[in-house]
């Protein structure tokens, strides 16, 4: 290793982060990086460990642990450590496809794994492999393979995700034609729309698709891929729609990789009220606005008709549901001016260090407080969770919510099947001011009208269905790939089935595969 003993002589130090009163200014990004020599340091840290279980990807009491890509996490901090960042990214890119997106947005379930995190803070792996990256994209060393020869096989990914990325990426490096269609206006799926830009700078989503159309794989975006010709008949624009059996007709494999587009619903009273969205879609039009106005959105702060400040700034808020999601529509609101953000959770609130039944190197169950709870911290006084909460009711003055029916839960096993569910406490109900709610309960699967279009079956989650350990559908030369396929999870799990997709369909369209 670069030191041996580093474990024993440096503590962990991570980047520099923007104060969240300077940040929540703005969208930009707020993680800064270490300098070279303290970044070496910290890589020095690693322990070389005889079991790496920072890299097995493997899963332990049905969560994982480690880098599902299995990175070479050790060999990658020797080199770091050593100051070779140009041989630790030739590294680092045999095993991953876009280390600039994970190092920016993965909970690092390599360092959970980490031996070094069992008696003391982990190894910053994730920090270690965003300087890898950006240094390689400073002395221009990311270079997408432009094949010398061509197959002659068509392939369509439809769905330009972390997953759909992925498994184009390395099908066009074998020499097939790739073809990616987005049914959004541009290239990046959930990277693009689902994560806020403070969290994931469009600019580093665009500077990889740049290289790979010089690389020779097609986008074509704003093409929604419907059921049969018959429906795209029904459509006005037709340029804009492609139906299933064109793409199967036109392409020697499809690979479907739209996500777990289909989010779950709060069926409560009063739902039908304006002012209430799913979080993503959400999200989605606040990035669409800051991006059409190359960000000149924001010196319209004080224009009360200058969406999104005139659905937040000034508002009461109400965000459903503690994830990643949740957290970004925390973010989002306070620096668009909202009054206030309440954020519910059903579950009880973890514990603050691991319990005797949750060991490492499992997943850690433990409470995690993140930029946007933060961020409310500091502008309201308070945590915004309310845990083992959820809404009874929206209230409605004329057309548009004004408020909410809040009621208490409590964990109570059920008699017939032994589960624990949350069930309402009796008389726990009060009533909340209101005027924009955002529901960020999680995905129920993939979207029925693609799924019913390609004629493939589906799991009781809705996931298209595989073999276990496989990609191919239930209809020949269709894979599916990433959340459609696994259920709402990770940006790193979605490359890693992109990936793992690409050998699946190489190895069936020629015989073999060298991927």
């Amino acid at each position: 290793m670069g030191k041996i003993t580093g474990f024993l002589e440096y503590d962990r130090v991570d980047a520099p982060v923007t104060a969240e009163e300077d940040r929540i200014k703005n969208f930009c990004e707020f993680h800064g990086r270490l300098d070279a020599d303290e970044q070496k340091k910290q890589a020095e840290r690693c322990m070389n460990c005889g079991i790496p279980f920072c890299q097995a990807g493997v899963m332990i009491a049905g969560m994982a642990s480690g880098c599902p890509l299995n990175n070479l996490v050790p060999e990658l901090n020797q080199l770091v450590g050593n100051g070779s960042l140009e041989l630790a990214y030739k590294r680092l890119a045999i095993t991953h496809s876009f280390p600039e997106f994970t190092s920016r947005v993965c909970p690092a379930l390599c360092e959970k794994a980490c031996t070094c995190g069992l008696h003391q803070e982990p190894v910053s792996t994730k920090e270690n492999e965003k300087a890898i990256i950006e240094f390689a994209y400073e002395n221009g060393l990311v270079k997408e393979t432009l094949p010398k020869v061509r197959t002659g096989k068509r392939i369509a990914v439809v769905g330009s995700g972390p997953s759909g990325l992925a498994a184009a990426q390395l099908l066009n490096s074998r020499g097939h034609l790739v073809t990616v269609f987005e049914r959004s206006d541009r290239v990046g799926g959930l990277l693009r729309y689902g994560i806020p830009n403070m969290k994931l700078d469009k600019s580093v989503i665009d500077r990889r698709i740049k290289l790979m159309e010089e690389a020779g794989i097609e986008f074509r975006t704003g093409v929604n891929v419907c059921g049969s010709k018959k429906e795209k008949a029904g459509f006005t624009d037709k340029s804009k729609y492609i139906s299933a059996e064109e793409l199967e007709n036109e392409y020697d494999a499809v690979i479907l990789a739209c996500g777990a587009s289909n989010p779950r619903d709060i069926k409560v009273p009063g739902r039908e009220a304006e002012g209430i969205y799913f979080a993503v879609d959400f999200l989605g039009k606040v990035t669409k606005s800051l991006l059409d106005s190359d960000f000149k959105i924001l010196d319209k702060k004080n224009d009360k008709n200058a969406f999104p400040f005139s659905e937040v700034n000034g508002k009461d808020v109400i965000v459903i549901g503690g994830g990643d999601t949740g957290n970004d529509c925390v973010g989002t609101c306070i620096r668009l001016g909202a009054s206030s953000v309440t954020q519910l959770e059903m579950m009880p609130c973890p514990p603050e260090e691991r319990t005797a039944s949750n060991p490492w190197p499992e997943w850690p169950k433990i409470l995690k407080t993140d930029y946007g709870q933060e961020e409310a911290i500091y502008k309201f006084g308070s945590d915004p969770r309310i845990y083992q909460t959820t809404v009874k009711e929206f209230i409605k003055e004329g057309n548009r919510v004004n408020g909410a029916v809040l009621v208490s839960l409590e964990p109570k096993k059920d008699e017939k099947t032994g589960r624990m569910n949350m069930v309402p406490v009796e008389g726990s109900e009060r009533t909340v001011s209101a005027q924009l709610v955002l529901i960020a309960a999680g995905f129920l699967g993939s979207e029925k009208y693609v799924t019913d279009g390609f004629k493939v079956e589906t799991d009781a989650r809705t996931n298209v269905k595989t073999e276990p350990g496989h990609y191919k559908t239930s209809r020949n030369g269709i894979y599916t790939v990433g959340d459609m396929h696994r259920g709402q999870s990770l940006v790193v799990w979605a490359i890693s089935e992109g990936r793992k997709a690409a050998c699946e369909v190489d190895k069936d369209l020629m015989g073999y595969t060298n991927l």
